[in-house]
């Protein structure tokens, strides 16, 4: 049997081993909080760096002098400039792709779609650097080329507006029934419509109206599509 001498040390000894596991828990988490925010840093630093200089001008020598650490750090995190580039161009379309989910709840098919061109737009003029890094930059492309893989990122979103065109065409409100030419169709509009936007040319008018232009040309456009798709 147990004396009561015993019985302290057990107690005792059950207190220390719940001590040091929190405490090697605690420094875990600590080290866990350290690496994603090295990985914050660098990413942040990759973007400004590939979006002023171009990502042949861009290199993980450049990335480290702008963090104020190695080289050999941020090899510790990825293992070359593409993957860095192409975790940057990823972790945009999850961005996007939340912005763009939220046309799931709109029960009306062409409601939906005229929600997700809105959704579009205002992802765009929230988040002009990751727009250019997405849709504009050659770089991913040439990245996904090397590694002999589709662009997923892009074959998801453009899904989505496939799905949504679909359940347009179901209900009547859409007639070409040939999806992805339709999508395409709404797709290049969009893309054209906030590039002009992204790139200043819209400058030329002169005046503070350019998000209400982008708005007045959608909903035109969105007249459009209903009576000619």
């Amino acid at each position: 049997m147990f004396t009561k001498h015993c019985l302290v040390n057990l107690h005792r000894s059950q207190k220390s081993t719940k001590v040091r596991l929190y405490t090697t828990m605690g420094i875990l988490e600590r080290k866990e909080r350290e690496k994603e925010d090295m990985r914050r840093l660098i990413l942040t630093a990759a973007r400004k760096l590939f979006l002023e200089q171009g990502y042949e001008k861009t290199s993980i020598r450049n990335i480290a002098d702008a963090i104020e650490y190695s080289p050999a750090t941020i090899y510790l995190y990825y293992k070359d400039k593409n993957e860095l580039f192409f975790a940057l161009h990823e972790e945009a379309f999850l961005k996007f792709m939340e912005e763009l989910g939220g046309v799931r709840s709109v029960k009306d098919p062409f409601e939906r779609l005229i929600e997700m061109g809105h959704r579009y737009i205002k992802y765009a003029v929230e988040n002009p650097e990751l727009y250019d890094l997405m849709f504009i930059m050659t770089a991913p492309m040439e990245t996904l080329a090397c590694r002999d893989e589709l662009w997923e990122d892009g074959l998801k979103s453009f899904g989505l507006l496939k799905w949504v065109i679909q359940e347009c065409v179901n209900i009547g409100y859409l007639k070409n029934t040939d999806i992805e030419i339709s999508a395409m169709t709404v797709w290049a509009y969009m893309h054209g419509l906030v590039t002009i936007y992204l790139k200043n040319r819209m400058s030329m008018f002169q005046d503070d109206q350019q998000i209400q232009r982008m708005q007045q040309s959608f909903t035109l456009f969105s007249k459009m599509i209903k009576e000619s798709l």
